[in-house]
């Protein structure tokens, strides 16, 4: 009888070893909940520290950078000597960080950080935006991927932990992790980049106008409104050269993707990409393909087999256009919103009483200094014909401003 309850317990151990054991492994995909800013994917992330703690920070997931980028703040919690020089900071990442518990190895990255700012702003990496941390191309070519823009939620894991859904579409993977997708416009070919930092599609000016000739009937406008205002280009270029404020927006019915086709499409242009840079020089790409012709989308991102898929989760219609007060904005690092120029509107500014200059404080009483792009973007818009009640500063005075939320990229002319 004891002979027979020792086999027991041995058989009994045998059995629940492997169970044990499979229960004590990391997990080898997790699901975290995303924060949908200007159509951008924000994430937490934990950094380890090298006082054996973790740090959670906000995280960007951007398939458009190549390089890890973190903010003054996080760079000095990983290395108070880090290496400053005019315009980058450089210290050693840490290897590796955590997201939702899975480990993320951040192997042959350097980690970088913006130029010294005010202490009360030394945790701004970009203007407009919450992330401390980037999370590039370069670390997420190694990871199954979805991006669920409609229920807001992301998961990763390491290659073929993640079950994709919707339709497969053929894409290439370059050695950066940068993804291309072959594509159609009205039968047109078109290759594009696709870019889950970039909150809007963005193509050349050229580009754009040739759409716009050959398809005046595409609803369109002048200006850079809702999420074709970059957090990017209002930070850059645009902050010194006034010919790239000459935006110009368009809706484009039907983009094409293998056999998966996206709807009314918001594109933008943007002036820098109509050269060619040296980094795309071996590339046909002619649009950025951003968060914003995702909306009520699932993608998967299977970089391991070279493949993309496209699940339509919502299939409420879109709106028929953009309203919104018609300001283009610029971030800047101290928390503030200058207003770089005024949208035009049936031949006439949208809101007459604002300056290029003017300084947005607040929008119905809720405060924008500190606040996020998309946050902004979210108090500018309603029913066209609703009012905001907008606080701007000019010359160090601030006034009551009243300013209509009109319709932008309105209906398709027949």
């Amino acid at each position: 009888m004891k002979r027979a309850a020792i086999l027991f317990i041995i058989a009994l151990i045998v059995i629940l070893l492997p169970t044990s054991q499979l229960a004590q492994d990391p997990a080898k995909a997790v699901t975290v909940p995303v924060t949908l800013d200007h159509n951008r994917i924000v994430i937490d992330v934990y950094v380890p520290l090298k006082d054996g703690t973790t740090k959670r920070v906000r995280g960007l997931v951007d398939t458009g950078d190549t390089e890890i980028l973190v903010s003054l703040r996080v760079a000095q919690l990983l290395d108070k000597n880090a290496s400053c020089a005019a315009d980058w900071c450089s210290v050693a990442p840490p290897s590796p960080i955590l997201i939702g518990g899975l480990p993320i190895s951040l192997t042959s990255v350097r980690g970088a950080t913006m130029p010294s700012r005010p202490a009360a702003f030394n945790d701004v990496l970009i203007p407009g935006m919450s992330p401390e941390i980037i999370l590039p191309s370069s670390i997420l070519k190694n990871y199954d991927i979805a991006i669920d823009y409609a229920n807001r939620q992301l998961v990763i894991g390491t290659p073929g932990s993640v079950k994709f859904s919707g339709t497969a579409i053929p894409m290439k993977v370059d050695s950066k992790g940068w993804i291309w997708l072959t594509g159609k416009v009205q039968n047109q070919p078109c290759d594009f980049w696709l870019n889950t930092g970039s909150s809007a599609t963005l193509l050349s000016p050229s580009l754009l106008n040739q759409w716009h000739r050959d398809h005046p009937d595409w609803p369109y406008a002048a200006g850079a409104l809702g999420a074709a205002n970059t957090v990017a280009e209002m930070n850059g270029n645009m902050k010194d050269d006034p010919t790239d404020l000459r935006r110009e927006m368009l809706r484009v019915p039907a983009v094409e993707l293998g056999t998966r086709t996206l709807h009314d499409v918001l594109v933008a242009s943007n002036q820098s990409m109509e050269a060619t840079s040296p980094s795309m020089a071996n590339q046909t790409a002619m649009a950025e393909l951003g968060g914003e012709a995702f909306k009520g989308t699932r993608i998967g991102i299977d970089s391991a087999h070279s493949t993309l898929y496209i699940e339509q989760i919502n299939h409420a219609p879109m709106a028929a256009g953009l309203d919104v007060v018609g300001l283009t904005l610029r971030p800047e690092v101290d928390g503030r919103y200058t207003v770089v120029a005024v949208a035009p509107y049936e031949g006439r500014p949208s809101v007459a009483e604002v300056k290029a200059a003017d300084v947005l404080v607040g929008v119905d009483g809720a405060p924008v200094t500190g606040a996020t792009m998309g946050q902004v973007w979210s108090l500018l818009g309603g029913e066209p014909g609703k009012i905001r009640k907008l606080i701007i500063e000019r010359d160090g005075k601030r006034m009551n401003i009243d300013a209509p939320v009109r319709r932008f990229l309105g209906e398709k002319k027949n």
